[in-house]
């Protein structure tokens, strides 16, 4: 079986409204794929997602369970919803050398890489929109690219929301080295999903919602059914930086981050604890900044019960007319109901 193959992945549209768009990336001879969802009344507002490290827009913020998706709030609060596929992911043209052997390469796709990805998208959301910035929300690995982009070009940053970040930490442990490309099955994202949930609280995500979401992963890569166990090829410099950043190392510097930023996690996240929020907190040089902890969410709150809690914090931060006032800066609670 070749999968090799660097053709131009074909898209289906996940609403009829959505458009799709191919731009140049900064890597020569490759392109980048952004998804774009119009509101029905526009209020002169876009919004671009960065999504984490082993999946793409699709299966993120456009994932729709039972008919909704936290794209379609947006749009319906006004925003221009973009999507963007990093290189390795969804419709983004996959690395050349992802065809190769994933041993004696370094890991794909690091934050560095993909902040110049993101600038790329940025600019061209700006240009088509007409205005100068725009927000980014960012999920996981996407913190750190976000957090990159804003702090080397805060010009075109209007606000962060970091949904569940990698912080730095400094564990005295030897630091992991990553191949250049991993295989994430379906049993390794069903773990992850349930793995930080306490025995005794109700799944925060049910089977059949799994099921439908399962067989959409599988989609992203062609070659995914055929592999024993089914599983989807993604690159490995998410999953490097992460541990990175858990050995001391993170790929970003948030004392130049100086966008209004929300930081947004489930309280059974062990990806982002209370002490990674308050480590980040503080290091931001945001002025204006608020951490928000949702009950019974984990690190894939948006995909899980709690998701329209996230979804409502998210939107009220994004659609402030003005800075949040000083009160609101570093607030924790819990909010919403388990569904």
């Amino acid at each position: 079986m070749n999968d090799t193959a660097l053709s131009v992945k074909v898209q289906a549209k996940l609403d009829a409204h959505e458009e799709h768009h191919r731009i140049t990336s900064p890597h020569v001879g490759l392109s980048l794929f952004l998804r774009h969802l119009p509101p029905k009344r526009p209020l002169n507002r876009a919004v671009i997602y960065a999504h984490g490290g082993t999946f793409p827009s699709a299966l993120s913020i456009a994932h729709r369970f039972d008919g909704r998706s936290w794209r379609d709030e947006l749009c319906d609060s006004g925003f221009e919803v973009w999507g963007l596929d990093f290189h390795g992911f969804g419709g983004s043209d996959p690395y050349p050398e992802m065809a190769d052997s994933a041993e004696g390469c370094a890991p794909l796709g690091r934050v560095a890489d993909a902040s110049r990805q993101l600038e790329a998208a940025v600019r061209f959301v700006c240009a088509r929109h007409g205005t100068q910035r725009i927000s980014v929300i960012a999920h996981s690995w996407g913190s750190m690219v976000a957090g990159h982009l804003a702090g080397r070009c805060p010009e075109l940053i209007d606000r962060l929301v970091l949904f569940g970040p990698i912080t730095w930490r400094c564990e005295a442990k030897e630091r992991v080295r990553l191949p250049a490309w991993r295989l994430i099955s379906l049993k390794d994202q069903w773990q992850r999903f349930t793995e930080c949930v306490p025995s005794n609280a109700a799944p925060v995500l049910l089977p059949r919602h799994f099921d439908q979401w399962g067989e959409a992963y599988l989609s992203t890569d062609r070659y995914a059914r055929g592999r024993s166990p089914p599983a989807v090829k993604v690159p490995s410099g998410a999953f490097q930086d992460i541990f990175d950043a858990w050995a001391g190392g993170l790929a970003y510097d948030p004392a130049r981050v100086r966008a209004p930023t929300a930081i947004i996690r489930g309280e059974w996240d062990a990806y982002c604890t209370d002490a990674d929020a308050r480590w980040l907190f503080d290091a931001l040089a945001a002025s204006t900044k608020c951490d928000i902890k949702v009950s019974h969410g984990t690190h894939l709150m948006h995909l899980e019960a709690m998701r329209h809690a996230l979804y409502r914090e998210s939107i009220s931060f994004l659609s402030a007319d003005c800075d949040p006032p000083a009160t609101m800066k570093d607030r924790v609670f819990a909010t919403g109901e388990h569904r």
